[in-house]
This record gives structure tokens, sequence and C-alpha cells, in this order.
């Protein structure tokens, strides 16, 4: 039996679409199962025991329609059993639609008729959940191909030896306090509207040195650099002096190493909140106001805490829609009560302590 699994734009949905894999696998041990995706989300994906190959599609074949026929077709060629497609846009359709599948699945839209045969309903916002819609919802994708209850519901990381010891290795080389606890720190979201405003971030890492003392490492991709080292500027001197700003991942793989070396990551909500779950690592996240709350709090408990402004002040969403609130992100950003934050942040570091 030959599987595919589609899963394409940024790396937490990628990684949080590896359950797809890792039940198929589990109930067809025998079965090739593969996974197409692109080509910056490769490296969550590596190691992973659960998936035979990676298929990158590679951005210069989506944007000419000639190579992405001829992509499509080498996917026929593979002659898949099942494809699932957990991404359900154009290019994904067509390429399911021409696979020869038996099974091809994904969500029911208006059209999804002409590309797919097993078309499975999304639950909708609102309905509650403790592992949250963005899991419950890709598990539903597998019922024509898995009949039993599903457990095994957690994204996971695999790193190798090497790796670990490499990022051990990149941090001995740098005078972290060894008694002191090491955070991750998601400095920034993807986009402006997924990132905390620079001030009040640079306070809630005042306050983080402050009660723990802890070394600080920033998560950023080189482009931004410029914000990462406005937010260091913004933060008390002693603060500062806990960021270790230069000790940073050429590379995710890399990243993934330093980041299951930590004791815990705090910060904007995100692909890297995803990844350190996904180590079993403890998180405390912000969420952008207009991010879809039921969809990606994910796996919440004492150790994996998030603020989002539908907690803290429901009735907003009741005056004005997600997009507007999105149109207006730090006026709804300056809703947090940071005095609220900070009493949970104190009570998560006692928790992980």
């Amino acid at each position: 039996m030959k599987i595919l699994v589609i899963q394409q734009k940024r790396i937490g949905d990628v990684l949080t679409s590896t359950i797809l894999s890792n039940n198929l696998k589990q109930k067809y041990p025998n079965a090739q199962v593969d996974y197409m995706c692109y080509a910056n989300c490769v490296d969550v994906l590596k190691n992973n025991p659960n998936i035979d190959n990676i298929i990158v599609l590679e951005e210069k074949v989506r944007k000419n329609y000639l190579s992405l026929f001829q992509f499509i077709f080498k996917i026929r060629s593979t002659k898949y059993d099942a494809v699932i497609d957990a991404y359900s846009k154009l290019e994904t359709n067509l390429i399911t639609l021409f696979s020869g599948a038996k099974y091809k699945i994904s969500y029911k839209k208006g059209y999804s008729n002409i590309f797919y045969n097993y078309n499975i309903e999304r639950l909708k916002n609102g309905t509650k959940s403790d592992i949250g819609l963005a899991i419950i919802n890709r598990l539903r994708l597998l019922k024509p191909l898995i009949e039993e209850e599903i457990t095994d519901y957690k994204p996971k990381v695999f790193l190798t030896d090497s790796e670990i010891n490499q990022a051990k290795e990149i941090l001995s080389k740098f005078p972290l306090k060894t008694d002191k606890p090491t955070f991750m720190i998601g400095i920034l979201g993807s986009e402006w509207y997924k990132t905390y405003p620079f001030e009040k971030m640079a306070e809630l890492l005042d306050f983080t040195v402050q009660t723990t003392d802890a070394n600080l490492l920033f998560n950023y991709i080189p482009k931004q650099k410029e914000d990462a080292q406005k937010i260091f500027d913004l933060c008390q001197p002693e603060t500062q002096q806990r960021i270790y700003f230069d000790l940073y991942a050429n590379d995710l793989r890399s990243f993934l190493g330093l980041m299951s070396q930590c004791d815990a990551l705090i910060g904007n909500e995100g692909g890297s909140v995803n990844m350190a779950k996904a180590l079993f690592i403890p998180t405390f996240s912000l969420f952008s106001p207009s991010v879809d709350k039921e969809t990606w709090q994910i796996f919440e408990d004492e150790k994996n805490i998030s603020i989002h402004l539908k907690d803290l002040k429901p009735e907003i969403y009741t005056e004005v829609d997600e997009k507007y609130i999105k149109e207006n992100t730090f006026k709804y950003f300056e809703e947090y009560p940071i005095a609220l934050i900070k009493e949970k942040l104190k009570d998560f570091f006692e928790i992980i302590r």
C-alpha cells in the first residue's frame, strides 16, 4: 500500500500534520507513507520513522504550469493507493485529482467533490476540545482509512544523538549560568500581526530575568535580526546581560537541537511553539488577538500555557469580527493586562522549576 500525505505552507502546519503519517504507519506498518511539503519545512520531518519519503514541491514548479503538470504526472506514476490532502488549495487539488488514487481525501468545500471522493467536514469554531481543532480536524481525515479510535495525536520531532550533542557543544562555548534555567524566546511572530509589541515584550523579558535569572536565547530568522535587536535594546541592562544574542542556530535542525536543551519556550505563538511541544519542552505563549484560538490553542496543560484575548475579554469578539481585530492588532494587544500576564508567567516558572 502506498499513501501520500500533503501539507503545504508553514512549519507549524506541516509539523501538526505529521500525526497523519504517524497513525497511518501504526495502522499499516508495511505501507509506504510519503509526505509532500515546501522546501522550508523539510527539517521538521527528517528522521521521522513514520515517513518513508519526503517529496518537495518547489516554488519554481508551483509557479510554472508546465513544470507543475510534469510534477503531477510524476506523482501519478508512483501509483498511490491513497492521497490525503490536508492543504486543499488549487495546486494540491490537481495533484490529488490526477494521482489515480482510490482514496482521494480532503476537507469538504463547495467545489471539493470535483477533486476528492472522500470529503470530510471540519468541526466548526466553538467546538470545545482539549487538544484543539487543528488536531481534531486532521484526525478526521483518517476516517476513510482508520476506523479505530485514535489516541496518538501529538506531533513529534525526532532528533539524532549527534544533533543533540552538537547543540550541547554549541551551548558549551557560551558563558551560560548552568545552575539557572535556559529559555528560548520566541521574540517575533511570523507576521507583524502575530508579534507582541516590542516594549511590552522587553518588559516581560525584564520580569523573566528578575524572577528567574535565566539564560535567554532569541529565536529569529536573519531578516528579523534588526527587530530582534530593537527588543534587546529596550531591555534593562541586567536583562541584556542574560541574553545570548549571538547564540544562534543557522538552520532549523540546529535550532531544534538547541531548543531540546532549553527548559522552556516563552514568546509569540507560532511554529516555534509547536516545535517545542513536539520536543516535549514546556511553553508559555502569547496569541495574536486575531489568530483562531479554537484551532491553535492545542495541548494546553499546566506546562503548556497560552494567553489569548478571547480568554481575557470574550465580549470583544461579539462586538467586532476578527478581520477588524487583525487590522487593529496593536489596539487589541493593549487589551492584554500585562500585570495578569506576569502573574501567569510567574506561576509557570513555579510549575516548571
